[in-house]
């Protein structure tokens, strides 16, 4: 195989995906749109002898935000599974709502008891011209940060479906085949 040509000359499509969220399946069923977070690498400038800085590579990576859109169900249960999950983790009314995030039962999630319900895994599946499953961004740690609003407007003529925007931080994550081999 020489590294030099491209074997598979099939364009990436970006309606081609499917999410898993652990922690929210509903959220996960109506996902609509979904990105794969940029990365950037910090630099490390180095000053010479005649004043000018020699930008160097650095020693550490920040990942953006796992940002995703899905269609809001009509009872509000998906939008609902995201807002409990920030509640809970964020106090807003009373401690009692960490409680319920804490009692609430996930046998999927990480088995560690300080991060059972505070975090979820997500995996970005990524499938190919023939809808076959390509490979996966799997993301470790996932916690919902902002969740967007609701608009209700009596004035449209045409209806458009409620879709709701949610961000999310996470610790890392890797880009792997099906089989769970790294690219």
């Amino acid at each position: 195989m020489s590294r030099n040509q491209i074997e598979n000359r099939n364009f990436l499509s970006p309606t081609g995906f499917r999410f898993i969220l652990s922690r929210s399946p509903k959220v996960a069923f109506f996902c609509n749109q979904a990105n794969i977070p940029d990365i950037n690498l910090a630099i490390a400038n180095f000053p010479t002898r005649l004043g000018r800085k020699v930008p160097e590579p650095g020693d550490e990576l920040d990942f953006g935000d796992l940002n995703l859109r899905f269609l809001i169900d009509e009872n509000l249960e998906n939008y609902m599974e995201i807002q409990n999950w920030m509640r809970g983790l964020g106090y807003p009314n009373a401690a009692k709502e960490s409680s319920d995030l804490q009692k609430e039962y996930y046998p999927e999630l990480s088995k560690d008891s300080k991060k059972m319900n505070v975090y979820s895994d997500g995996t970005l599946i990524i499938l190919n011209n023939s809808q076959i499953s390509s490979y996966q961004i799997r993301f470790k740690d996932l916690f919902p940060y902002s969740l967007s609003t609701l608009s209700y407007d009596a004035t449209q003529t045409d209806i458009e479906y409620f879709t709701a925007d949610v961000s999310f931080k996470y610790t890392i994550y890797t880009v792997t085949n099906m089989n769970g081999d790294e690219l």
